[in-house]
């Protein structure tokens, strides 16, 4: 209960600064007016009972409504309680501590301030204070008095200093955990975007290429069922393996959906070019006439390369087959050069109105997989007729 209240009389008075300066500044002039009846000199020692000055009196009073305002203008507060014990130190009585107005005045300085300004003004304040004591006023000058004001000062800079320090270390703290907060939600927003973006392009890569050979099939079927019974049936056998085909990426694409513990999820490896094979032989079997050169030695790439590499091939060849006609023919070249691989795709065709044009989603989607890996990929118009998509891709694989 006790640990409630003092809480809350905490937030109270952080959300109320002026009335804790308030309260503050009583506190003080409590303090000094005590202090003013107590004679540090008496014959027995400190003796208590004799009363300050009028002008003693009065200078307490100004110095402890200025105190009110030291968070609002800290330097004038400074000036002002500064001024008000000097006139203490050398008119007054010696009795009466004005100087502690002008104590708090600099700490409330040092601690807003930065430490060149607690520096100076420190200083100054040390100097100016500690000097008229010690030659204006009518005790001599290694009276204690005189050695206190010095030490108080000297003491509120340096605490004052501490403070703001802390503070600014404090502040230092929040403001990277912060930031490390934002860096991790950033971070975790890029990664969801990244997988949302590998997944689509696998997703369009799948569907276009097995979509794109079923289309064909079932034209063919369709066209010859009166009268070709035999290449019908055929045609619709590519369709139903075209099919199961699909179907077997897309539940292995989809698969990467799951939790990571989850038994359920698919282990079979992704597809790369040691399948370039299967591959050319659904589009030979869609009536596409391919032909294939390998000159990369048979080396095994890196996952990510080889499906990468794959996965162009089988885009372009895809494009290939929508767009080139009926009589087109491909080339894929796979060469190994250095430390890059070169896959290059070829073909005859006329073309025709929806031709890719680099602004499609297959195209675009091989692009950000190839630059992802640190390779390049281009695709364009041949001047001879056709079109060809080069890619270059490093057998290293860049790291994370």
């Amino acid at each position: 209960m006790l640990v409630t209240t003092f809480a809350r009389a905490r937030r109270w008075l952080t959300a109320h600064p002026l009335a804790l300066d308030s309260g503050l500044a009583l506190g003080v002039l409590a303090a000094m007016l005590t202090g003013s009846f107590v004679e540090p000199h008496g014959p027995y020692g400190p003796t208590f009972g004799r009363a300050p000055g009028a002008l003693s009196v009065a200078l307490m009073v100004l110095v402890s409504v200025a105190l009110v305002f030291r968070r609002r203008n800290p330097m004038t507060v400074l000036a002002a309680t500064g001024a008000l014990s000097l006139v203490e130190l050398i008119t007054g009585e010696p009795r009466a501590p004005v100087a502690m107005s002008a104590v708090i005045a600099l700490y409330t300085v040092a601690s807003r301030t930065d430490r060149p300004t607690t520096w100076r003004v420190g200083l100054l304040s040390m100097t100016v204070l500690t000097a008229a004591a010690m030659l204006s006023g009518p005790l001599p000058w290694y009276a204690q008095e005189n050695l206190g004001i010095f030490a108080w000062t000297g003491m509120a800079a340096a605490a004052g200093d501490a403070v703001r320090s802390r503070r600014a270390f404090v502040g230092a703290i929040q403001e990277r955990a912060e930031r490390a907060e934002r860096t991790r939600e950033e971070e975790a927003r890029r990664r969801v975007a990244e997988e949302r973006l590998r997944i689509a392009r696998e997703l369009h890569d799948v569907v276009a290429h097995h979509i794109a050979l079923v289309n064909v099939q079932a034209g063919v079927a369709s066209h010859v069922m009166d009268k070709r019974p035999d290449q019908a049936k055929e045609a619709l056998a590519h369709v139903r393996e075209a099919s199961r085909s699909a179907l077997g990426e897309l539940r292995a694409t989809v698969g990467l959906l799951r939790q990571s513990g989850d038994p359920e999820a698919p282990t079979e490896p992704a597809p790369g070019l040691a399948r370039l094979g299967e591959l050319v032989d659904t589009f030979r079997n869609a009536g596409l006439r391919v032909e294939v050169v390998r000159a990369d030695d048979g080396a095994p790439l890196p996952a990510s390369v080889d499906l990468a590499a794959y996965r162009v091939i089988q885009e372009a060849l895809t494009n290939v087959h929508k767009h080139a006609g009926a009589e087109a023919k491909a080339e894929v070249s796979v060469i190994r050069v250095g430390k890059l691989i070169e896959i290059t795709v070829l073909d005859d065709g006329p073309g025709d109105e929806d031709s890719p044009d680099g602004g499609g989603h297959g195209l675009l989607g091989m692009r950000e997989r190839v630059q992802a890996l640190g390779g390049s990929c281009t695709a364009g118009p041949r001047y001879s007729g056709g079109y060809r998509v080069h890619a270059t891709l490093p057998l290293r694989a860049p790291r994370a």
